[in-house]
This record gives C-alpha cells, structure tokens and sequence, in this order.
C-alpha cells in the first residue's frame, strides 16, 4: 500500500509514525496510508518556505508569472488526472470534479495577470520637487489550510495569487483527500517554481495548531465549518497573523408565484444535490412562496426520484458522501426531520446505488413542509437533503433569510425584475443569485459570504485576494538633481 507524505523544498520527504488511512468513499476500501505531520514536520515545512520566501519575494514580476503560465498550461493539459484523483478520494462524480478544476483553473488564469494587479500609483510634485508612489509587496511564508469537498478548487482560490505575489506557500489538505495537493507540487515544481515555495503539510490538529502559532507565517487562508472557522480565525489573529476565514453556510432559494416552475425544479436539484450536498454554495432551503408548493415539490421529486446514485466513474448522477461517519450523521438528520414532523418526500436512505463494495451512499433526500425550528433547516447538514419550507409572501422569505445566522450565498427565481432587484439590495448575503442557483463568482471578483460565513475582513480571490497576500506601502521621494544613466541604444528588455 502506497504511503502519502509530506512535500517539502521541492520534493517527498520520509513520513513519520503517525499514520492513518485514505479510503474510496465509493467502494469503502482503504487505498493508501497518509503521514500524519508532527510538530517537527511542520516545524521543516514553515523553514523551508521561510528560506526560499527572500529570493522568490526578489524574482521578478516577468519571471514569477512566465512560472505561472507554464503552470496553467500543464494544469490545462492534465486537469482529467487530477480530476479523477478528486473523485477517487472524495467521490464526486467525474464531470463534478472536472468542474471543480475549471473553476481553480479560473484562479490561476486571474494570477497571470499580477503584473497588472499590484501595479501602484505615482504622484509627480505632490509637494515642491516631491514625489509620491505607492507600492504592494508580498508578506512571507502563508499558510492555506484547505477543506475535504474541494481538494483541487479551494486551494487554488490562495495559492496563485499568493505565489503570483511573491509569497511562499504551506498547504494543508484535508487529510480526507491528500492526494491532490502532492500532485499540485509536482506540477508546480515541473512548471519550474524554485523548491520551497509551494510545501505541502499532511496531517490533522496538530499540523493545523503549529501553522496557527508559528511566528514566521504571516497570513493564513482557512475554509470549513463554522466553528473551526472562528476557532482558527481567533488563534492566528491571536498570534498576529493576518487571516481570512470562510466558514459554514444554510443557503436559501427563494420561487416566487411568477417563476417559471420547471427551471425552478432543475436548478434546486442541481444546486441541492450536485456533489451530494457537500458543498458550502449548495441550496438546502427553498422558500416556496404563495400557492406553488405543491407543483414545484411534485416537479422536484420527479427529477429527484430520477437520478442516479452511485461510484463517480460510473457516469452517476451523485456519488457518495465523503466517509461512513458523515453518512451517518446525514442519515440522523433524516431521522430526525421525520420525527419533527416534516413531510419525507424522497428517501435517500433507501437508494440502491451503482457501485461495488460498501460505499458511503444516501440518495437524493426532500423533505416538505419544513420549519424554522427543526434541526434540519437549522444545522448545516453538509448532504444531499433539500428542506421546502412554504411562506406566505416575499417578504415573510426575505425575514427567514435575513434571521437566519449564516450569510454566504442565496438565490431568487422569479421573472420579476422589481422583486429581483429589491431582494438582492435588502438580503443580508454575501453571494446572491437571480435565476442562479450556485452563485459562485468569476475570479476577478471575489468569494465569501457574511455573518457567521466569514471571519476576517477580506474575501477569496479576486482583487480582495491580492489586497489580502500583499501590504501597501507608500514612499515619498525628493532628489537634488536628475542623475545620467550613460548611453545604450539598445532595445530595453525585461528580465
């Protein structure tokens, strides 16, 4: 059985003692054993890109970014293999985590442009014969510490425009789904990136707690639940570290009367059920407002009843949750929304799915005529369970929302613009959709909810993801007399 380990300063390094098992989620099969850092390997990793971070924070803009498009290019090239390592170990279906690399694709490709992004500005004679400019420089060694729903994706929000910037890069994956962190390292360091800028840390709390702590990490990038989110928001800002941390979700969809019922369908079965639930973006409360309920529940069971559960590579329409002790605990929310008295439409926990072995599988699951004090419109179940709450009015929707303590992403169908644009000025969300489901931003904008969905000041990627790698500095010049440069008729060239 192979062994996963950590990558530090351009390659493998010999694992520890502490162990513990990569499984299929498809099959339940183990199919690696994973290092599990200790305080002395994180120790290495942080040293490691302490080192390289002066001499990469001093290559140039031009050679940073050529490193950048090479690696783009590979990644294009060969984003089928990571894909499949993605399903392997998480165990969305294929085309789902194809999706997933395009998107962290999207990243990359906005990185390329950090030439343009931490350009500053000049101000000639601000004062008599005084100059002013500003400039963004990058911060050190970073540490990115990743969930298991996107092993390919969410690291790719930090790493570009951290490495894009002149920083150096410590990631740790969710030891869940390893493997696609050590593939990235190989790429990086084939693309031509200098050993120690992009590490990678295997582990679990331990490697976590040290990343928090260490004095030379400077900023730390986390996505995951709530309550680690503020646990890891509160350490690391503790110990003065610059930190943005993207917490849980319960997003809602609102269908008003005027919406067109069938398009309303579709999307909450993707937006509800794509990637088995496990996604922070996926809708897991629709608002049915007025007297569509009955149409649009009947509609969504239709599509639900008519998917495919099963092993990812199997052209399946929903692969399995991530471990067996996730689908457990999905299977008790079930449990318990049925003895709270909601109306169990479709019921996952009966689903036959297309797989060999014993995965960890539940079905597409609907429940109707849910409340706002049962446990499963309350809690983030992370699963695919689709909660149909029937309200009155646009505005009794709105008030749910806006009550509800989560703020990362919403949606509204409807066909009415007035509607659509009053409830994405008053929705207190950071990520709202009108006829979207998934309102995931392009990378030129930037992604992150609010409330108890963010803690930190700035979002990922986009240009609050460039502020966040980078700190501002001003400097202001005055010179006696202009200094002669000599002569070269030489075209100039970048170097």
């Amino acid at each position: 059985m192979k062994t996963i380990s950590h990558w530090i300063n351009g390659g493998y390094v010999p694992a520890g003692e502490r162990r513990t098992h990569v499984t299929n989620p498809a099959t339940g099969k183990v199919t690696a054993e994973l290092a599990l850092a200790s305080v002395e390997d994180a120790q290495a990793a942080v040293a490691a890109a302490t080192t390289a971070y002066p001499a990469w924070r001093d290559t140039s803009l031009t050679r940073r970014t050529q490193i950048l498009f090479s690696f783009r290019e590979l990644l294009n090239a060969r984003k089928g293999e990571l894909a499949a390592i993605v399903t392997a170990e998480h165990g969305k279906v294929f085309d789902d985590a194809l999706g997933e690399v395009s998107r962290g694709l999207e990243v990359v490709e906005f990185a390329c442009g950090m030439p343009h992004l931490m350009k500053g500005s000049y101000t000639e004679n601000a004062s008599t014969q005084v100059d002013i400019h500003s400039v963004r420089q990058a911060l050190g060694p970073v540490a990115i510490i990743s969930p298991f729903n996107f092993p390919a994706m969410v690291p790719m929000w930090f790493f570009p425009l951290a490495i894009a910037a002149g920083n150096t890069v410590i990631l740790k994956p969710s030891e869940k789904v390893p493997t696609a962190a050590g593939w990235m390292a190989e790429l990086w360091k084939e693309a031509g990136l200098p050993d120690g800028v992009f590490n990678v840390l295997q582990g679990d709390k331990v490697a976590v707690d040290t990343l928090l702590t260490h004095p030379d990490v400077k900023a730390v990038s986390f996505v995951g639940s709530t309550p680690i989110a503020k646990y890891v928001y509160e350490t690391a800002t503790a110990n003065g570290k610059r930190v943005q941390a993207l917490g849980g979700a319960k997003n809602h969809m609102i269908v008003l009367p005027d919406a067109d019922l069938d398009l309303a369908a579709d999307a909450a079965i993707n937006a509800g059920f794509g990637s088995a639930g496990e996604r922070c973006m996926a809708i897991s409360a629709l608002l049915a407002v007025g007297g569509i309920a009955d149409g649009l529940v009947a509609k969504i069971a239709q599509r639900a009843n008519a998917l495919r559960t099963g092993d990812g590579l199997r052209g399946c329409d929903m692969g399995p949750l991530v471990t067996s002790a996730h689908r457990d605990k999905v299977t008790g929310y079930v449990d318990a929304g049925e003895e709270a008295g909601a109306t169990l439409v479709v019921d996952g926990r009966t689903v036959t799915p297309d797989a060999e072995g014993d995965g960890y599988f539940i079905g597409p699951t609907l429940f109707d005529n849910v409340t706002t004090g049962m446990s499963i419109y309350q809690d983030e179940i992370f699963g695919p369970v689709l909660s149909v709450l029937r309200v009155e009015s646009f505005d009794a929707a709105l008030a749910v929302i806006n009550a509800n303590p989560y703020g990362n992403g919403t949606a509204v169908f409807t066909n009415d613009g007035g509607a659509a644009r009053r409830f994405q000025n008053e929705v207190e969300v950071g990520m709202v959709g009108i006829n979207v489901p998934v309102p995931v931003p392009m990378a030129y904008y930037s992604f992150g909810g609010w409330k108890n969905s963010l803690f930190g000041d700035t979002h990922a990627h986009g240009t609050e993801g460039v502020s966040f790698f980078t700190r501002g500095k001003a400097v202001t010049t005055r010179w006696a007399d202009p200094s002669h440069g000599g002569i070269n008729l030489g075209f100039p060239q970048n170097a």
